[in-house]
C-alpha cells in the first residue's frame, strides 16, 4: 500500500491506547498484500477495528495494555508480516542529535515502513509510522488523526517534532536486513 493510498483511507486508531496496534496493522498492510486486501474489503472498517484489538492482545501478553505497546512487541508485530519476505524487524533507541537516521531512511527508501515511538519529558507515549520519504522530508502516518504528514528529519534529530502529538523520538523499529 502506497502512502497516498494510505492517506486517502484516513485509518484511525479505535481508542486512546491502540496507537501501537494501529501502526502495526497499517505496517502489515504495507508489507503483505493479502493482509491489505482485508483492509480494502467492504467491511474493512470493522475488520480494522477488530484487528487493532487482536494485535493489542497478541503483542501485550504480559505488559499491561493500558501502558501501550513495547518496542519489542512492535518489532514482533511487524516481523509477523515481513518474515514472509525474509526480513525481521528489531528495535533500537533514538540516539539524539547525532542520530544520522541512515537505517530509517534506507528502510523507507526501499519500501519498508519504520515505526517510531515518540513522547515527551522522558515518557514514551505514542507510536507513529514512517511510510515514505522525499527530498528532505519523511512521510509519517499518525494514527489518532489517520493523516500522513510530512516531517523534517532535522526535527526528528532535534526532538522538535510537530503535528504528531509529541516532540521527542524514543525508539525506532526497523528492518534488520535492508540495503
Amino acid at each position: 500500500m502506497k502512502p497516498a493510498r494510505l492517506a486517502a483511507l484516513r485509518l484511525r486508531q479505535r481508542d486512546g491506547i491502540t496507537c501501537g496496534p494501529t501502526v502495526a496493522v497499517v505496517a502489515g498492510a504495507m508489507l503483505d498484500h493479502t493482509y491489505s486486501a482485508e483492509l480494502l474489503n467492504p467491511d474493512g472498517e470493522a475488520w480494522f477495528a477488530a484487528e487493532q484489538g487482536r494485535i493489542h492482545a497478541a503483542v501485550n501478553r504480559i505488559w499491561p495494555r493500558q501502558l501501550g505497546t513495547t518496542p519489542a512487541g512492535m518489532a514482533r508485530a511487524l516481523t509477523d508480516h515481513s518474515a514472509k519476505r525474509g526480513v525481521t524487524y528489531r528495535w533500537r533507541r533514538f540516539r539524539g542529535a547525532r542520530d544520522a537516521l541512515s537505517d530509517v531512511r534506507s528502510a523507507v527508501d526501499e519500501g519498508w515502513p519504520v515505526a517510531m515511538l515518540i513522547g515527551e519529558r522522558g515518557i514514551p507515549r505514542h507510536w507513529v509510522l514512517i511510510v515514505g520519504a522525499g527530498q528532505d522530508v519523511l512521510e509519517c502516518y499518525e494514527p489518532s488523526s489517520g493523516k500522513v504528514l510530512p516531517i523534517d528529519p532535522a526535527a526528528v534529530r532535534g526532538a522538535r517534532l510537530t503535528g504528531l502529538g509529541f516532540p521527542r523520538p524514543f525508539a525506532f523499529v526497523v528492518p534488520d536486513q535492508v540495503g
